[in-house]
């Protein structure tokens, strides 16, 4: 397994014992593009990048996480206080970015809502979608804003006093741009949801998987300061395990609420 990055350069990656390929990689920089080739021949997005400004056929980028909040005094809201408004970033305004949704947060808010619900914004193809074709969960809709964007606007709801949730798909993966299966047993043919193949929650390496959308929900709590997250379509999620991956994902985001010092919800 390599990487190329552009100007072209081609890295090795090494083997783990635990599945994973890894390099330490210098003179790498925000904005930098790269894609991995596997057993030589296919090249590839990274199935966990932070941006894809080509598409989801393009180069993956690497971005800079580094922001400053100015929230810190927020906490989160209870359950009970939630009046939600569900929103959807491309339509909701003529331009479809998160930067064009700010001005409109004090209405929200003088409506009487608490909190708005985001429809997905997992890098999907084109430029308007409902977002349930995402298939890059821990890339930003380019088009939206990016990484930046919304952080912009999760800060700006914060100050205007009101909870931000986003709309996750841990079920499925779109089918235009879906590599994940080139990388590991992501999918599994024992079962079949309404949008094509079920993620291999219980199946052979299936702890992998787990972790990696856990790490996806880890994401949006930690760096982004989400408030809660909506679960499309749970029960599509096929789980015979002893301990299935939705009760494992909500122990890993109670932990994050203890360790945060913040009120963070999911709902189902």
């Amino acid at each position: 397994m390599h990487l190329i990055s552009e100007p072209q350069r081609h890295v090795s990656l090494k083997g783990t014992p635990d599945g994973y390929h890894a390099a330490h990689v210098r003179d790498i920089w925000p904005g930098s593009l790269y894609r991995y080739r596997l057993e030589g021949r296919i090249e590839r997005p990274d199935p966990a990048a932070r941006s894809q400004p080509q598409g989801v056929h393009g180069p993956s980028q690497v971005t800079d996480p580094a922001y400053v909040w100015d929230d810190a005094a927020w906490k989160g809201i209870d359950l009970s206080e939630y009046v939600i408004y569900e929103l959807h970033v491309g339509t909701y305004t003529t331009s479809g970015t998160f930067a064009a949704v700010i001005p409109y947060l004090a209405g929200l808010k003088e409506l009487g809502l608490t909190a708005i619900e985001l429809m997905p914004v997992a890098q999907f193809p084109g430029e308007r979608n409902w977002g349930y074709d995402g298939v890059y969960p821990f890339a930003v809709q380019a088009s939206y804003g990016g990484e930046q964007g919304l952080k912009d606007l999760v800060n700006a709801c914060h100050n205007a006093g009101l909870a931000v949730i986003l709309d996750v798909v841990y079920n499925h993966l779109g089918p235009e741009g879906n590599y994940l299966a080139d990388f590991g047993p992501y999918f599994t043919d024992r079962y079949r949801t309404p949008w094509g193949r079920a993620i291999n929650f219980d199946g052979e390496e299936s702890d992998e998987v787990r972790r990696y959308f856990i790490a996806n929900a880890r994401q949006w709590i930690r760096e982004f300061h989400i408030d809660a997250l909506r679960l499309d379509a749970v029960h599509a999620i096929m789980d015979c395990t002893p301990r299935p991956f939705l009760a494992q994902l909500a122990g890993a985001i109670k932990d994050e609420a203890a360790r945060l010092g913040r009120r963070i919800h999911l709902f189902a």
